[in-house]
């Protein structure tokens, strides 16, 4: 196994319960990946933020065997946008968008929408033209462009229509507006985000520091530290794998590989090499990374968001995180604690600034947003987290598939997991679904197609706002291959 984030450490956990044993090579000193808890001077971070929710059946008992159900709490979901100086609630609200945006450039909005309809953009295959096509150029402007080239570091107009698919559900805003100006008696096709979500008290890598134990408490090894540097293929296999440890080097013979490192990284690895095209996909296709400058404040300037999105171009900061209102076991008492979140490229300017710099920065901008004052931060925490997102570029998937081919063809008992493993936007379920489904393979148990997972066109928190089978889960996500087992669910437990 390659990896102890969420997908190795489901396939490992999933390989003990049929008896079978594995061993678990981390590049990190730490287990859960992205979905880990930084702990610093006893302040507790989640990376990124994690909602623990899911329509599928086998990961929603998969959390609650590995973590007891007194481990989760019960959370509400709050998240607000911050653009032009003003913070529209989000899921959006008719009156406190009206409000903010005011009525003149409210309907200057809708008849945006409406010349979209009429002339859409010739090009659709980037994100500028998707989402303009769908919601018009002005709601581009307003509550797209912005913060999407903070978290992907360039223009939209290079970045994939395949990511703008996936993550945007058909409308936000402008159903707002529409229904506020055009009410009607029955809305009830209108859907709304989630409004409660499971967590564990102490964050989500609590979950996968569990997860370890109990995967060793089976037989099987996790080792920490130990950056995997060579796969030896031959007869069309892998057959062992290479690890760097405490100054040495260790072979580890395999009679399967799975690997949730990122698969540019896992295909050149390989020995014998893998073909020149091959290479130079892997070449091509890229990750960005990211960075949370945590500050602790007092506790009145907390927030009842779960996270701010950041779409003023004024800051470079693209969501503020209150960690408080995460849970209460992560903060210290009459404190909070906030993570700005900044979207950045290894090795750039931001990333390789002092932590000291960071933390001024980040007072700089909470002032300048209007949040915190700058000399009301009390301490500051930097914590880096590389190849956090696979981008989307143009051509991103072609690459990606000249690489999985070869994988196929060459070693068949390479199993790539998770969102680095697939270089897909895989949300922490996805990625232990990818898991489970691989270990059915392996042993026999199913043939499933591990690439159809995450694959559907839409994907959102959200729930219909009147429908018996959602009842509130919160997801239409992930798409489950046939033969799964996996069901809806129709109420968080816990």
């Amino acid at each position: 196994m390659i990896g102890a984030g969420p997908a190795g450490l489901t396939a490992a956990y999933q390989l003990a319960k049929h008896g079978e044993t594995a061993t678990v090579l981390e590049a990190d000193d730490t287990v859960g990946g992205i979905s880990r808890t930084v702990e610093r001077d006893g302040w507790r971070f989640d990376i990124g933020g994690h909602r623990f929710f899911t329509k599928v059946q086998v990961v929603e008992d998969l959390w609650h065997e590995i973590l007891p159900d007194e481990d989760f709490l019960l959370r509400p979901r709050m998240s607000r946008i911050f653009y032009g100086g003003k913070y529209y609630d989000y899921p959006l609200r008719a009156m406190n968008a009206l409000r903010n945006l005011g009525v003149v450039e409210a309907v200057r909005c809708v008849a945006s929408y409406a010349w979209a309809r009429v002339r859409p953009p010739k090009d659709q295959s980037n994100f500028e033209g998707w989402v303009s096509a769908r919601f018009g150029r002005r709601l581009y402007h307003h509550f797209f462009k912005t913060y999407t080239e903070k978290v992907w570091g360039v223009p939209a107009t290079e970045i994939s229509a395949d990511w703008a698919a996936q993550r945007i559900k058909n409308l936000s805003l402008f159903n707002a507006i529409v229904n506020a100006l055009l009410p009607r008696r029955n809305q009830k096709e209108i859907t709304s985000l989630i409004e409660e979500f499971q967590y564990p008290k102490y964050g989500p890598g609590m979950m996968w520091e569990v997860c370890r134990d109990k995967v060793e408490a089976a037989g099987s090894k996790v080792i920490m530290e130990s950056p995997v540097r060579r796969i030896r293929h031959e007869g069309g296999r892998a057959v062992a794998v290479e690890a760097e440890h405490d100054g040495g080097v260790t072979e580890y013979p395999a009679t399967a590989v799975i690997s949730s490192m990122p698969i540019t990284d896992l295909v050149r690895i390989m020995d014998p090499p893998a073909a020149p095209e091959v290479l130079a996909a892997a070449d091509g296709t890229s990750h960005r990374d990211f960075l949370t400058v945590a500050l602790v404040v007092p506790e009145a300037y907390s927030f009842p968001d779960n996270w701010i999105y950041v779409h003023s171009p004024d800051v470079q900061v693209g969501r503020i995180q209150n960690f408080g209102s995460w849970s209460p076991y992560l903060i210290k008492e009459r404190r909070t604690c906030l993570g700005l979140e900044y979207f950045v490229f290894e090795g750039d300017e931001l990333w390789t600034m002092a932590d000291e710099d960071l933390v001024e920065l980040g007072r700089r901008e909470l002032a300048t947003l209007g949040l915190v004052e700058a000399d009301k931060v009390e301490a500051g925490y930097v914590v880096r987290m590389p190849k956090a997102y696979p981008v989307y570029d143009e051509g991103y998937d072609e690459r990606v598939g000249v690489i999985r081919r070869w994988l196929e063809e060459h070693v068949p008992n390479v199993h790539p997991v998770g969102r680095n493993g697939m270089h897909r936007y895989n949300n922490q379920d996805h990625s232990m679904l990818t898991a489970v489904l691989t270990v059915e393979n392996i042993l026999g148990l199913g043939d499933h197609d591990i690439w159809a997972v995450n694959v559907e066109a839409e994907y959102h928190e959200e729930k219909a706002a009147e429908g018996p089978e959602d009842g509130g889960t919160g997801r239409t996500a992930p798409v489950v291959p046939a033969g799964t087992g996996a069901r809806r669910r129709t109420r968080p437990d816990g």
